[in-house]
C-alpha cells in the first residue's frame, strides 16, 4: 500500500511539472521563470533550495552523533547564506537583469573570469546533486523493502527529476517546489507530534538531549577545533552565495522587493524547519535505542537510515505516507533546482561563448540537451560514490568559497576591483586550496580557509597592481544603486 501511495505522489509531481511547462516560451522563461514569481512562490523556491536529503536524513543523524556543534554548516550556515543573499546581493542581482550568475562576472570582470568562475560553479554541483540522487535511491529501496536496489533507485530518481525539469525549467521547479513545500511542512509537523508522543513528550526529548550535551554549540578553545568549526560555517554561509540556484531564485521574483523579501523569509523558514528532522531523530533514539545505536555504529553510511527505519517499524501507514511524502518532496525539490542551475550556467556562459550566434530556439534546445547530459553525469557519479550524503554536500561549497565569493563580493562592493584582481583571486584561491588538500589535509589550518585567504590576497594585490577602472567600467556598485539592464 505504501508503494502505491509513493507512485501516486510521484505521478502527481510529474503532472504538476509538465503542467507548468506550458508557460515556457523562451530561454528566459526556462531559466528564471520569466521573472514573474509572486512572494509566496519565491519563498517556497528559496526554502526548497537546500531543504533536501541532507536536511532530513544526514543532518538529523549527524546531530545524534555530534550534537549542535556537528551541524554548524547546516542549518546554521545555509540559512544565514540565504539571508545574506537577501540583505546584500539580491538588489544587485535583480537590477542587472541577468540570466545567470556567470553573466555578472562577465559584465564586471570580462569573459576570462566569466569562464573560470562558471566552470568552478558548474563542477561544484556534481557532488551536491549526486547526494540527492543517492537519497532517492535509498528511499526507493527502503519503501520497496529492498526489491529495488539502491543503484536502480538512483537511476529511477534521476529519470523522474529529468522528465519534469526537462520541459518546464524554472517554471516546473517553482510550481513543484510550492506543492512539495506544503507536503514537507505538513508532513514534518504531523510526525513531530506523533513521535513526541511516542517518546514521552517533547519536554522529555529536549531534557534528554540537554542532559546528553547535544546542545553544546561552540567548539573547545583549541586552535585546530576552532578553525575547523569556523571553516565548516563559512563554507556554507558564504561559499553557498555564488551559486546559480540561489541566483535563479532571486532573479525569478516578479520585482526587486519580492526578491529581497523572498530570500530573507525563505532563509528564516529554512532555519526553523530544519530542526524538525533533528527533533524526529532524537525522538527515534528514545523510542528505539537499540536500532539507533546499531545504525550509528555501523560502517559506511547506514546511519542515514535511522529515520526511514523507525518510521517503517514503529508507525502506522498514514505516518509512513506522510514521512516518505515529505522526504521525497524535500529531495525532488532540491534535485530539480540543482540540475537546472549548472545546466543554465554551462550553456549560457561556456557553450554560448563558443557559439555566440545561437537563436533563442537553438539556445532552449541546447539547454535541454545539456540538462539530460548533466543528469547522466550526476547519476553516474552517485552510483560510483561511497561518501555519505552529509560529506558530499559539505564538500560542494569548498570550491566556490576559494574561487568565486571574493570576486563576487568585490565586484558588487569594491569599485577598485579589476579583472586582473579577479583572475588572481580565482587562481590563487584554487591553487592554494588544492595544494593544501593534497599535502596538508589534516593540518591545523583547514584547506578551504587557506584558499579563501589567498583568494582575498589575490583580489587586493591584483587590483592594486593593475590599472584602476574608469567609472564607466564598473558595474557592480552601480548595480546596487541603480538599474543596469542586460545588454
Amino acid at each position: 500500500m505504501l508503494v502505491a501511495f509513493v507512485v501516486l505522489y510521484l505521478a502527481v509531481t510529474i503532472a504538476v511539472g509538465l503542467w507548468a511547462a506550458r508557460r515556457v516560451h523562451n530561454a528566459k522563461d526556462y531559466l528564471v521563470a520569466g521573472r514573474s514569481l509572486p512572494l509566496y512562490m519565491n519563498v517556497a523556491t528559496v526554502f526548497a533550495t537546500w531543504f533536501g536529503a541532507e536536511t532530513v536524513l544526514a543532518v538529523s543523524s549527524t546531530f545524534l552523533k555530534e550534537g549542535l556543534r556537528g551541524v554548524v554548516a547546516d542549518p546554521f550556515g545555509f540559512s544565514l547564506c540565504l539571508i545574506l543573499v537577501g540583505l546584500l546581493f539580491a538588489r544587485a542581482f535583480y537590477r542587472m537583469d541577468l540570466l545567470t550568475i556567470g553573466d555578472f562576472y562577465r559584465k564586471r570582470f570580462g569573459r576570462t573570469t566569466e569562464l573560470a568562475t562558471s566552470l568552478c560553479i558548474t563542477l561544484s554541483y556534481l557532488g551536491w546533486t549526486s547526494a540527492q540522487m543517492i537519497a532517492l535511491g535509498l528511499v526507493f529501496s527502503t519503501v520497496s523493502g529492498g526489491a529495488i536496489p539502491i543503484a536502480w533507485g538512483i537511476v529511477l530518481g534521476a529519470v523522474i527529476v529529468l522528465v519534469y525539469t526537462l520541459f518546464g525549467g524554472m517554471f516546473s521547479v517553482a510550481f513543484t517546489d510550492l506543492f512539495q513545500t506544503v507536503v514537507i511542512v505538513l508532513g514534518l509537523l504531523y510526525l513531530a507530534w506523533l513521535l513526541a508522543g511516542m517518546a514521552g513528550g517533547a519536554g522529555a526529548v529536549f531534557a534528554h538531549a540537554l542532559g546528553a550535551g547535544k546542545f553544546e554549540f561552540w567548539p573547545r578553545l583549541e586552535a585546530k577545533e576552532t578553525l575547523a568549526f569556523l571553516a565548516a560555517w563559512l563554507t556554507a554561509a558564504i561559499g553557498g552565495i555564488p551559486q546559480q540556484d540561489v541566483f535563479q531564485r532571486v532573479t525569478s521574483a516578479r520585482d526587486e522587493r519580492t526578491a529581497v523579501r523572498g530570500s530573507i523569509i525563505g532563509g528564516t523558514l529554512y532555519f526553523a524547519f530544519a530542526f524538525l528532522p533533528i527533533f524526529l531523530a532524537y525522538s527515534a533514539f528514545l523510542i528505539d535505542r537499540d536500532m539507533v545505536s546499531t545504525l550509528l555504529g555501523a560502517e559506511g553510511t547506514r546511519f542515514q537510515e535511522i529515520l526511514p527505519t523507525l518510521i517503517l517499524e514503529h508507525t502506522p501507514l498514514f505516518a509512513q505516507v506522510m514521512f516518505f511524502g515529505a522526504l521525497l518532496s524535500a529531495i525532488l525539490s532540491t534535485a530539480s533546482g540543482a540540475l537546472l542551475a549548472p545546466t543554465g550556467l554551462f550553456t549560457e556562459n561556456v557553450l554560448k561563448r563558443l557559439y555566440p550566434h545561437m537563436s533563442d530556439r537553438q539556445f532552449l534546445f541546447t539547454l535541454r540537451l545539456v540538462l539530460a547530459l548533466f543528469t547522466f553525469a550526476v547519476a553516474s557519479f552517485a552510483l560510483a560514490s561511497e561518501a555519505s550524503i552529509y560529506q558530499m554536500v559539505q564538500n560542494t561549497y569548498k570550491i566556490t568559497l576559494v574561487s568565486c565569493i571574493v570576486p563576487l563580493a568585490a565586484g558588487v562592493f569594491w569599485q577598485r576591483a579589476t579583472a586582473q584582481g579577479a583572475l588572481a583571486s580565482v587562481a590563487l584561491g584554487l591553487l592554494t586550496w588544492i595544494a593544501m588538500e593534497l599535502f596538508l589535509p589534516d593540518g591545523t589550518w583547514p584547506p578551504q580557509l587557506v584558499g579563501l585567504a589567498f583568494s582575498i590576497l589575490g583580489m587586493v594585490a591584483g587590483s592594486y597592481a593593475s590599472r584602476a577602472p574608469r567609472p564607466h567600467d564598473v558595474h557592480g556598485p552601480q548595480a546596487v544603486h541603480g538599474s543596469h539592464r542586460r545588454q
